[in-house]
């Protein structure tokens, strides 16, 4: 090794070394790897002064390549390594730079090697071989040099970190996003982004999620006459449940009325303050306090998640719109149907209503029991081609009437079953398995048992339980104690004995629809 005399050429005086343990802010940390131990206390003299972006140094030590092996598996937040070539080998140095870069797999911390015996190993070999930073001989190494390689290796550490972090960042906000997606409920998706946020930042923090309610005479950009909370969590959840009036805080008031006259997302008295709007003009306001000041990293995300749940509510609401009327379209189309037949338009959802409760109660996931719920009111759309003097005959059908009548089931299923969409491929299968049996004994194709669809298993039994409560042309509405002692006996025989132990284990359930939805 060379002389200590070496090891730096004085430019100036260098002042003592700041106690980094007093201070609050979080240091860089610099690694320092030498055999010797006078550089390490010359090196600590000569850059313990330093600050870069208002943050200390704090000194890591290792005297062989062993002991920095510890420390760099040990911890992730190592800025620089400064790595003497020749330790316990004369190239313990080099060795070590492979394990850092191709083992570990850090790529963030900034290795420089400093070598007394330059001719061992040649700079231009090595800056070419290893995957380093820097290359110095300890003889060129001035105070001033010393200090000019620290700050250019710490802004290239905090520029990585930076990137890193905002990738990492960046895929937080896509994964929470994603998540928000699927919550199409209000309460479920604002509940949703509140707890993506925590995820997002890593910290707990009070949070709000609220819309503007606004009069219609009140002019674009004044202050909401009230808002609406949809979701809370953290403290301020607690602190308005035990209110009197459930009253959002008034300086939260203030800032949900500063970023909604200026309709942009703000960041108030170390608060987030976020705003976003639906095409339809329906005003979202979303409060985050974490407590601690954000940086500007997390403000940045904030902003990119408060842009991508605008967009998401949009999504939201525009789905809600679709879904709304392809439900208002099926039930308008079954209504018709049945005010042909002379029968009421509560009764297809009722129908629909009953179906996707008995389907949620046989263990049908929610995807499916919609699609039922959806699919079940267009059973009957066979019947439009049914002739009236048929379709509404008071009495009993003769022979040819009845085959008539029970074509209604093929046609329906004809009239549906070219479709591509989910939803009127699973309507075709009602339409047509509606009236097949359990024991075989029903129409068109005469199925049994499991070889009936499930979606028209369930239509058929909400169809007929309904119709049993309903007044028809040709009779009078049963009391719920005769439709199940008639439901029951035709367990095994019309119905699937599972769905009738479903709807009469839970016959209170199933009959409330009536009341909400009268003829």
């Amino acid at each position: 090794m060379t002389d200590d005399s070496l090891l730096f050429a004085e430019d100036e005086p260098t002042p003592a070394t700041v106690n980094v343990e007093e201070s609050p802010i979080r240091p860089w940390n610099i690694l320092i790897i030498d055999d010797e131990e006078e550089v390490h206390k010359v090196s600590k003299l000569v850059l313990g002064k330093i600050r870069f972006d208002k943050r200390p140094l704090n000194f890591l030590h290792a005297y062989s390549a062993t002991e920095a092996k510890a420390i760099l598996s040990s911890r992730n937040d190592i800025a620089l390594a400064l790595v003497d070539v020749v330790m316990e080998t004369d190239h313990a140095g080099l060795d070590l730079v492979t394990w850092i870069r191709r083992e570990l797999r850090n790529t963030q911390t900034r290795l420089v090697l400093r070598t007394g015996q330059p001719g061992q190993a040649p700079e231009h070999q090595v800056i070419e071989d290893y995957d380093i930073n820097d290359y110095k001989d300890k003889t060129e190494l001035t105070d001033i040099k010393m200090k000019t390689l620290m700050y250019a290796a710490l802004r290239s550490y905090r520029d990585i970190i930076t990137i890193e972090r905002s990738r990492r960042g960046l895929e937080r906000v896509i994964t929470a996003t994603s998540t928000i997606y699927q919550n199409f409920s209000m309460e479920s998706f604002a509940s949703a982004v509140l707890e993506q946020i925590s995820n997002l930042l890593y910290i707990e923090h009070d949070s709000i999620y609220a819309s503007a309610v606004r009069a219609m005479a009140a002019s674009h950009g004044k202050n909401a006459d009230s808002y609406e909370v949809i979701a809370t969590t953290g403290n301020i959840a607690e602190m308005m449940a035990k209110s009197s009036n459930h009253a959002i805080p008034d300086d939260i008031v203030k800032g949900f009325d500063q970023v909604l006259s200026a309709q942009k997302s703000m960041y108030i008295n170390n608060c987030f303050f976020g705003y976003f709007i639906t095409k339809q003009g329906n005003e979202h306001l979303l409060y985050v306090c974490p407590g601690n000041n954000l940086s500007e990293l997390e403000l940045h995300l904030l902003e990119i998640y408060s842009n991508n749940v605008a967009i998401a509510l949009e999504n939201r609401n525009l789905h809600q719109e679709i879904e709304s009327t392809q439900r208002e379209l099926i039930y308008r189309l079954g209504e018709a149907v049945e005010k042909r037949s002379r029968e009421t338009g509560g009764h297809v959802k009722r129908v629909a209503l009953i179906s996707e409760l008995l389907a949620q109660k046989y263990g049908m996931d929610d995807i499916v029991s919609n699609h039922i719920k959806l699919a079940s009111p267009l059973h009957d759309i066979g019947k439009i081609a049914i002739p009236d003097d048929i379709l509404n005959k008071p009495g009993k059908f003769e022979p040819s009437e009845w085959e008539t009548m029970k074509t209604h089931a093929h046609i329906g299923y004809e009239m549906l079953s070219n479709s591509k969409k989910p939803l009127l491929n699973m309507a075709a299968i009602i339409a047509r398995e509606h009236h097949e049996n359990w024991d075989g004994s029903g129409y068109p194709n005469g199925l049994s048992g499991d070889q009936i669809n499930i979606a028209g298993r369930i239509t058929a039994l909400a169809d007929v339980f309904d119709a049993l409560g309903s007044k028809r042309c040709y009779k009078e509405p049963w009391p719920i104690d005769e439709i199940q002692k008639e439901i029951r006996a035709l367990s095994g025989i019309k119905f699937d004995p599972k769905l009738v132990d479903i709807l009469l284990d839970n016959i209170n359930e199933f009959s409330v629809f009536r009341e909400d939805y009268p003829d």
